[in-house]
């Protein structure tokens, strides 16, 4: 289990040299309780104090990182088993999965697809993160040829799956420095394995069949220097996969098996898990998912998942605040006021860009809240606004002062009048019914 603060300040030197970048040992042994800060901070930490606060004051499930610079992402880095506890941070990577017996230009058009798409929602832009490549044909030359032609179209992170080192070091020098997840390490090739992940500084994915033999795997390779890396659990089912993913997540967010404490490999171009594996490796703990190219449906749906799931749930999705234009509004078009609660501002937007008619959308700062909970709340008020008026330069944009405001604002209506010196309409409640208000009634606006 995790040490608390105390347990941990009384394996600290206790000289408070601030060498940490913190005033005091206290300090320091309340971050590491917090999994804020790293135990190779202490200059003066004997190994042993080192090995035990390494294991209790790490995050239970070790960040990894696939790729360098712009052309990476994160896995990893989890302390909790229900996203409701606190919330997940790394979404899982999902990469397209292409055979090096695939012609030049499957390759190059499954390769540009994973680079160009992108798929807006909420705010958002989602977009798979890179390719990973078989080396089905067996050939080390064969392998290289496909990597490089992806090289040659892309900088993506990359998975290279191959079963012989021969083939992997082929394949690294058309990565160059890039670092790509290799696969994989097993109980009978890890050493070598190991010489090329070290040899390229790559994290490395291990597979083993049951947990025991993940956990003594994962401790060969740490032993052979190689410490990023991923598991594969090698499940035999959908129902496998849950059963061995969550019990290895148990173990790890309770620390009672730290050698645990990776990231998920899932390879979800099997069979017998395609049709459900992707949605159940984003819920249930996979950090790096293989698939085949997905269809435009299967892909949204994918990525729409991703995005719910590793959105905090305690936390409402916010936009930022600030004055946006629907079509192309002149110095006439109306200004409607609403909340930054991402919800609100796609609904209204979309009824506004239905109704055709040009306007700015004045969008104010209510913490994410909807605009009955901010009126209730407080956050939806009359200084809001009239500071809003002022950050944003309205009286710049539009010849006119008048401010449209959502129906269940209609209580402030007056304050804002006094506050801001602008007129103010009381809109509708219901959204879709913004198109028919503006055509009946902004028209008997005198501008």
């Amino acid at each position: 289990m995790a040490l608390k603060a105390l347990d941990i300040y009384k394996l600290l030197p206790k000289k408070n040299c601030k060498e940490c970048g913190d005033p005091t040992c206290l300090t320091f042994a309340m971050k590491l309780a917090g999994g804020k800060a790293d135990v190779d901070l202490c200059p003066y930490l004997d190994d042993q104090a080192k090995s035990v606060l390494g294991a209790t004051t790490r995050p239970p499930i070790r960040l990894v990182k696939i790729g360098v610079g712009e052309r990476s992402f994160a896995t990893g880095e989890e302390f909790v088993l229900y996203r409701h506890d606190k919330t997940f941070y790394h979404p899982p990577g999902i990469l397209f999965k292409i055979s090096d017996l695939q012609t030049h230009e499957e390759i190059t058009a499954t390769t540009i697809r994973v680079r160009d798409e992108t798929f807006t929602r909420i705010g958002s832009d989602l977009r798979f993160n890179g390719i990973a490549i078989e080396n089905a044909s067996g050939s080390p030359e064969t392998f290289a040829r496909a990597v490089a032609t992806v090289e040659e179209n892309a900088d993506l992170p990359l998975v290279l799956m191959a079963k012989s080192t021969g083939a992997l070091n082929a394949a690294l020098v058309q990565v160059g420095s890039y670092q790509p997840l290799i696969h994989t390490a097993t109980p009978e090739n890890f050493r070598e394995m190991c010489a090329v992940a070290k040899k390229h500084s790559c994290p490395m994915a291990i597979k083993a069949h049951g947990i025991d033999n993940l956990i003594t795997l994962a401790k060969d390779c740490l032993a052979e220097g190689v410490k990023k890396l991923v598991m594969d659990l090698c499940p035999q089912s959908l129902g496998d996969y849950i059963t061995t993913a969550t019990a290895i997540r148990q173990l790890a967010i309770t620390r009672a098996a730290p050698d645990l404490g990776y990231p998920v490999f899932m390879d979800a171009t099997h069979p017998f898990l395609q049709d459900a594996a992707i949605a159940l490796g984003i819920v249930k703990y996979a950090s790096v998912i293989i698939t085949p190219p997905l269809s435009p449906e299967s892909s949204k749906a994918a990525l729409t998942l991703r995005q719910n799931i590793y959105t905090d749930p305690q936390k409402p999705i916010q936009m930022n605040p600030g004055l946006y234009r629907v079509g192309t509004p002149g110095k006439d078009a109306p200004v409607l006021v609403t909340v930054n609660f991402s919800l609100t501002f796609f609904t209204l937007q979309g009824y506004l860009e239905s109704s055709r008619v040009p306007c700015f959308m004045l969008i104010i700062d209510t913490e994410g809240l909807s605009v009955l909970t901010a009126v209730a709340a407080g956050k939806f008020n009359e200084t809001l606004v009239r500071d809003s008026l002022k950050k944003f330069n309205v009286e710049n944009e539009v010849a006119h002062k008048t401010l449209i405001i959502p129906g269940y604002s209609a209580p402030l209506s007056g304050r804002i009048e006094e506050a801001t010196g602008w007129k103010v309409m009381v809109g509708p409640r219901d959204a879709a019914e913004i198109g028919e208000y503006l055509h009946e009634e902004w028209g008997k606006v005198p501008l």
